[in-house]
């Protein structure tokens, strides 16, 4: 009996977890004081930094391991089923039983633990709120301007930039060369806002990173070792943008929207012609989609003004996902818009659209934080 509750006892952790990430959703202003800029803050700085040694990504490793060993178990648990006799098959399953249940265990140790160092981050301010932007409902004709200056700024960016074969921008040195630069975004986005601040490891590449794109994730952030992995088979185009998007994961930024508009703003803040084209590509991307939503015959007529290698850009990128699509990515973004829900972004997967508020807000805002004329 003892062993039993021994056993089970542990299991509170999937409701401790989850009471935890409640309370503290009503308490934004404290999660971003004590939470956000204090405790969790000083833990990812300090895996990341410490992890920042190792050359590879530990987290990949890690959920390999864990895939593995689970993919085991499972195999045990059926292997002895089929051979085991009947005297001894209640024994045995009895065995496989405890294991499943530590299992779950450890999925609750591991639960509690996102939300103890990184989790509550979702209760934490809005960005706009820290940023002083009004976030409310704009006038269609806000938006069509948006598309436009980002249309503008992106020709303007993309002329005489280097190109591969296929005449799509390239980034000379790769995603070595992007790790390497990313961070000065960052820092210089931090005179703008303090929030961004702080000494981090550098981004990692995904060595499964086809595997990855199978999924439709362009990266994930690792919370247990503060890494921001990156998925570096996705286009040159939009690399920089999304490898600035694990990035704002890592400064504690969890909200989807949020990370996009962060990366929008380091792209921008970067001195490397690349970064600011990619962040501006990846702006667009959104706006324009909100504003086809709303109006396809003003979204088709600002699109004709994309230039040849704009044009270009945006068909790489949209050929690269589309070799993906199919009922592996259907399923990763059904667990991926169930985990947002659960914590606490109702829109699931569209959450990652409303960097679009943000965007609009910012035109409306002081000068010091536009990064569009």
């Amino acid at each position: 009996m003892k062993k039993w509750i021994h056993t089970i006892l542990p299991l509170l952790f999937w409701p401790l977890g989850f009471l935890l990430s409640c309370i503290t959703a009503f308490f934004p202003k404290q999660v971003e004081v004590v939470y956000a800029r204090g405790f969790s803050k000083i833990v990812t700085e300090y895996l990341s930094r410490v992890t920042g040694f190792v050359p590879f990504s530990l987290a990949e490793l890690i959920v390999w391991a864990f895939v593995i060993s689970v993919f085991l178990l499972f195999l045990q648990a059926i292997i002895v089923s089929l051979r085991a006799r009947s005297s001894q098959r209640n024994q045995k399953k009895g065995g496989l039983l405890l294991r499943m249940i530590g299992l779950l265990v450890l999925l609750g140790i591991v639960y509690f633990g996102f939300i103890l160092v990184w989790g509550i981050n979702y209760n934490r301010l809005p960005f706009a709120e820290i940023a002083g932007f009004k976030v409310d409902g704009y006038p269609e004709k806000d938006l069509e301007q948006l598309c436009e200056k980002l249309v503008v700024k992106a020709n303007r960016l993309r002329i005489n930039l280097p190109e591969n074969e296929q005449g799509i921008i390239k980034i000379e040195g790769g995603f070595q060369e992007i790790r390497m630069t990313a961070p000065q975004g960052y820092a210089k986005a931090a005179l703008i806002y303090p929030e961004l601040g702080g000494i981090f490891g550098q981004p990692k590449p995904v060595f499964f990173s086809k595997l990855m794109s199978y999924t439709g994730i362009s990266g994930i952030y690792f919370p247990f070792t503060g890494e921001a992995n990156v998925n570096t088979d996705i286009p040159d185009p939009i690399l920089p943008a999304a490898t600035c998007h694990e990035m704002a994961h890592q400064r504690g930024f969890a909200r989807e929207d949020e990370a996009n508009y962060l990366a929008w703003v380091a792209c921008s803040c970067s001195t490397v012609p690349q970064f600011q084209y990619s962040g501006t590509l990846f702006a667009l991307i959104y706006a324009m989609n909100a504003l086809y939503e709303n109006d396809p015959i003003q979204a088709a007529q600002i699109n004709n003004k994309y230039g040849p290698g704009l044009r270009r850009d945006f068909r790489a990128i949209s050929q690269y996902w589309k070799q993906y699509e199919g009922k592996v990515e259907e399923f990763t973004s059904d667990v991926n818009d169930t985990y947002l829900k659960s914590n606490w972004q109702r829109e699931g997967v569209e959450s990652y659209g409303r960097m679009v508020d943000l965007l609009l807000a910012e035109q409306s805002t002081d000068p010091g934080k536009k990064f569009l004329p």
